[in-house]
């Protein structure tokens, strides 16, 4: 607490316009004290006006007063820098940075920041600078607006005033001086009131910004939902096709599998069948030739008595008449199977041809977004087509040319009339 107190005596004895122990004090007329140099300097700069003012009460002295050195102050603060105190710093966020707007009446290398800037005066001021717009009567009516760097730009260029009026005539700041000279008979109002009627327009084109703002994101969740549906659609979709193609896959697979047992089921029965009477073709074979091997031997005999003998026994042998005849088919028992599979491929083939096309004529309508209207004679002509008339159900009064494509209309009591 003792140390807060040195601190807040030692700030009594800083210069307010360096902001550092007073150096050199000396005391104006009104009472303030200033280091000499940094007081001299503020005066110096209102050499050409001649008239002289405290930068913090803002008194007015004329001419010039003159500077002596206040003793008894310079000895207190020779004895505060004996004791090795230094005057407390302002914090590092007062002073001015580059995007700051920096005081006009701080001195030194460092500015403090400015709070407020007077339209009046046309500077701008630190917290101790601004306090006399606060404190004197004269100041007090001036106009405070947040510090602001640009200063200059509500200055007409040519009068050096404030502009305070709006010329709507053209469209422009002015001051009071442009109203008399070159917006002479101008549509003028005060800048306030311009600022009411633009912040008005402005309060309508904000409601129209945000309602097609609200629009917009209303579209784009649609949009955003749409999308979403179109790709699970799809995705069903591939699966729904995947299942239903790997089915018909699996059914053309049964059905050839079941083509292959009919023919190799048929293939035995005809193959068995045909075995049973190759052997019975090869027994009868095998007996004929034996018959014929002893008739041969019969007939070759040169003792009578032998051959009469052997002949009773030999000629009860005949070749049966009775056994059926086999008739073999031509070759390519199976050819007209193939050629019926054949047929049925190529009828899936064109089948399947023309459904895709109907398959994909269904995939390329499905659209996220409607088509824009159209709006231009090449836009519109792209829906166009050649329309051609039925003469079947046309009028009887209705005369069809040009490949049906004019129509004439005739009547006795009024001339053709011709629409195409």
């Amino acid at each position: 607490m003792a140390q807060q107190g040195v601190l807040l005596d030692q700030d009594q004895f800083c210069c307010s316009v360096c902001l550092d122990l007073l150096k050199e004090p000396v005391t104006i007329p009104c009472g303030h004290s200033y280091c000499r140099s940094c007081i001299e300097g503020c005066w110096d700069q209102d050499v050409l006006k001649g008239v002289y003012s405290c930068p913090q009460c803002r008194q007015t002295f004329s001419p010039r007063p003159t500077l002596s050195k206040n003793n008894m102050l310079a000895e207190l603060v020779e004895k505060l820098r004996k004791t090795g105190l230094q005057a407390a710093p302002p914090p590092a966020l007062y002073y001015a940075g580059p995007r700051d707007v920096a005081c006009d009446f701080c001195t030194g290398t460092r500015k403090q920041k400015a709070l407020m800037s007077c339209l009046v005066c046309l500077a701008s001021y630190c917290e101790t600078h601004l306090q006399p717009h606060y404190e004197s009567p004269a100041l007090k009516k001036h106009k405070l607006v947040k510090a602001t760097a640009q200063l200059q730009e509500k200055i007409c260029s040519h009068h050096d005033k404030l502009l305070e009026v709006y010329c709507r005539t053209d469209q422009q700041c002015i001051c009071y001086q442009c109203v008399m000279d070159e917006h002479k008979g101008h549509d003028t109002v005060s800048a306030a009131a311009e600022r009411t009627e633009k912040q008005r327009q402005l309060g309508m084109s904000q409601q129209k910004v945000q309602q097609r703002s609200q629009e917009r994101e209303k579209e784009l969740k649609e949009l955003q939902q749409a999308v979403e549906s179109l790709k699970c659609s799809a995705q069903a979709a591939v699966e729904d096709s995947d299942q239903i193609f790997t089915e018909l896959i699996r059914s053309i697979e049964r059905r050839s599998s079941e083509v292959k047992e009919l023919i190799r089921a048929q293939e035995k029965d005809q193959v068995s069948e045909a075995e049973g009477v190759l052997e019975q073709l090869k027994q009868e074979i095998a007996e004929l030739r034996k018959s014929s091997t002893e008739l041969e031997q019969l007939s070759h005999t040169e003792d009578h008595i032998h051959f009469l003998q052997s002949y009773q026994s030999l000629s009860s042998i005949s070749v049966s008449s009775d056994l059926p005849s086999i008739v073999v088919r031509p070759l390519q028992y199976f050819g007209d199977v193939s050629k019926t599979v054949s047929e049925l491929r190529e009828k899936l083939e064109d089948f399947l041809k023309g459904e895709w096309t109907k398959i994909s004529t269904t995939v390329n309508i499905v659209d996220v977004l409607l088509p824009p209207e159209p709006k231009t004679r090449e836009q519109l002509l792209q829906y166009s087509c050649q329309l051609t008339l039925d003469p079947n159900t046309a009028g009887t009064r209705l005369s069809l040319s040009e490949g049906n494509r004019k129509v004439t209309f005739t009547d006795t009591s009024h001339a053709g009339v011709v629409y195409s």
